[in-house]
């Protein structure tokens, strides 16, 4: 069967007997074209399935309108909270939101950063895999001027906007909770260093001990990849020490659940035998048995900001000189893991 040939504003202009340009102002809701006339262009163009062509207004304009999200997991509250920020953002700008997943994965990372820079999205939003401890493939982006913001996972290495959270400050008040509680052997299940964030939450840990004047000990400190069976192994590997802690806190609430499911199987008591508090304030953190205490983070808002900062580079609005690292603030949400 042949193919019906693609509908023209010149073919709209033949049947409407007008010329091709005054089908083009209409079509693009030029004022010198009065509404009646627009409205009647718009109807025939409806009615013929014309599809305007995207392509050549991007050459014209030098922008295909696209913005380009990584993440390290889709299912995550967190991130997912923040791609619907960045999205209700660009959306209201008229830009389209091209989203994908690292799955932690560096690899994987390199690999999207170059389909997208190849498809000439016009700024990249990300947050960085745990693997990735090169930035070749992201260098791609600011060395050609294309705008890039950073949020959560930020890459100091490369001059862009970043927004984080205060993780030093969040952590600090996650294990002087416990303290709080009474607590004096607290471990800490955290991520990989080579990230600033899970540095920082291991630094807000250790002052709060030491403010405490509680001894550290960096037996019961584990740093892994936080996924759920890297949180049962790091419990595993803390009830097997002669002392035992008495509390953990845990760099994201993946290995918090899985810790207090480990410990349940095991017959240990939370809060009463083991306290526990997480991070991020993940959905399942407040039904589970029992809720468990958490950092609340403001991913829509971080988001919301993520896709303001990058659509007014690449439209080349009006911004503070030189590029921050933005600040957003946290909330200790204590439930009755930690609570005796």
């Amino acid at each position: 069967m042949k193919q019906k040939p693609e509908t023209t504003i010149h073919d709209i202009a033949k049947k409407l007997n007008i010329s091709a340009s005054t089908v083009s102002r209409a079509l693009n809701d030029n004022p010198l074209i009065s509404e009646a006339t627009r409205n009647k262009i718009k109807k025939a163009a409806e009615e013929m399935g014309y599809r305007p062509n995207v392509m050549a207004a991007n050459f014209r304009t030098k922008r295909t309108n696209t913005i380009g999200v990584i993440v390290p997991l889709i299912n995550r509250h967190f991130f997912s909270s923040v791609i619907s920020g960045i999205e209700d953002i660009a959306y209201q700008q008229g830009f389209a939101v091209t989203i994908s997943q690292s799955n932690d994965n560096f690899e994987k990372e390199d690999k999207i950063a170059h389909t997208l820079f190849a498809n000439r999205v016009d700024g990249l939003i990300l947050s960085i895999a745990m693997e990735t401890k090169t930035y070749d493939h992201l260098r791609l982006f600011s060395d050609r001027n294309i705008p890039l913001v950073f949020f959560d996972r930020v890459v100091d290495e490369i001059d862009a906007y970043k927004i984080v959270v205060d993780d030093f400050g969040a952590a600090y008040k996650a294990t002087k909770h416990l303290i709080d509680q009474g607590r004096k052997h607290i471990a800490m299940i955290g991520g990989p260093l080579n990230l600033a964030i899970y540095k920082n939450r291991q630094d807000g840990y250790c002052k709060a001990l030491k403010d405490a004047e509680l001894e550290f000990d960096n037996l019961v400190v584990v740093n892994n990849s936080l996924n759920r069976e890297d949180g049962v192994k790091a419990i595993e590997k803390l009830l097997k020490l002669p002392n035992k802690p008495d509390a953990i806190f845990c760099a994201n609430d993946t290995t918090a659940l899985s810790s207090i499911i480990h410990l349940q199987q095991k017959g240990y008591k939370v809060p009463d035998d083991i306290a526990i508090v997480g991070f991020s304030n993940e959905p399942f953190s407040e039904v589970v048995t029992p809720s468990i205490s958490t950092i609340k983070q403001p991913g829509y808002e971080i988001g919301q900001k993520a896709a303001e900062l990058i659509i007014s580079q690449i439209l080349k609005k009006e911004v503070k000189s030189g590029f921050e690292t933005i600040t957003m603030p946290t909330e200790l949400v204590v439930r009755k893991s930690s609570v005796r």
